[in-house]
């Protein structure tokens, strides 16, 4: 795809959207904190596939009244320069597959590509059929292209966590030796203007721990916390 100024878009280098939802993970490694992992969703360009992913965030998505997503998962596949992978919260192998849609859901578009490290894309066993589980580049890796739909990209610092969890030792299946866990998610909402943000989280099972926030913009919603979003 060619960018106003006719050159590539540099996809993982895109200026961000303000209308996007911006959402984190917050890892760790041998259950030592690793840091948070922000990401801007692609809602513009993919928006069917960017609610999938936020849903499995914050929790919204529901069976039978409990929370279903990615607070607990494992990135269960890992290869250096190339990419970690995750979401496998059905079965925690990469076999799993479930999206908000039902099973699977088909491919959205290629409009955007892997085109450096930090892209959001959809792990897949083939076409159309997208679920839950996802993995983040470490590298460029357009031999992907129009193969998995690319929907987000790790904000900032972030991809810090990410090169941790990349340089954890692996065994057999690319597996971490370590466990490198999704210990809290959630999205962070603008209330007003910057740099007020909410962060938005899954609770464990609906227990009522979190403060209830009700506003024009945000239906009935569980908040954790507030931060300076920087």
């Amino acid at each position: 795809m060619a960018s106003a100024g006719g050159g590539v878009v540099e996809w993982h280098q895109r200026p961000p959207n303000p209308k996007n939802p911006i959402v984190f993970f917050d890892i760790t490694i041998g259950n030592i904190p690793a840091g948070r992992i922000k990401m801007e969703l692609f809602a513009d360009i993919a928006p069917q596939t960017a609610e999938n992913f936020r849903q499995f965030c914050t929790g919204e998505h529901r069976k039978s009244a409990l929370p279903v997503g990615y607070k607990g998962c494992q990135f269960h596949r890992v290869i250096k320069d190339f990419m970690i992978q995750a979401g496998d919260f059905v079965k925690g192998d990469g076999s799993g597959c479930q999206s908000i849609y039902g099973s699977k859901f088909d491919d959205e578009n290629f409009i955007a590509k892997h085109t450096g490290p930090g892209l959001l894309s959809m792990a897949n066993s083939g076409p159309n059929t997208n679920g839950c589980q996802f993995f983040i580049t470490c590298s460029k890796c357009d031999w992907l292209d129009n193969k998995h739909v690319v929907f987000g990209r790790v904000l900032g610092d972030g991809l810090l966590a990410v090169r941790k969890i990349e340089n954890v030792a692996t065994g057999p299946n690319n597996r971490p030796k370590l466990a490198c866990v999704i210990a809290e998610c959630g999205e962070i909402l603008w209330q007003a203007a910057p740099p007020l943000a909410m962060m938005r989280a899954l609770d464990s099972y609906g227990s009522p721990k979190y403060q209830v926030l009700r506003d024009s913009a945000t239906p009935r919603r569980w908040i954790r916390d507030l931060e300076a979003f920087q």
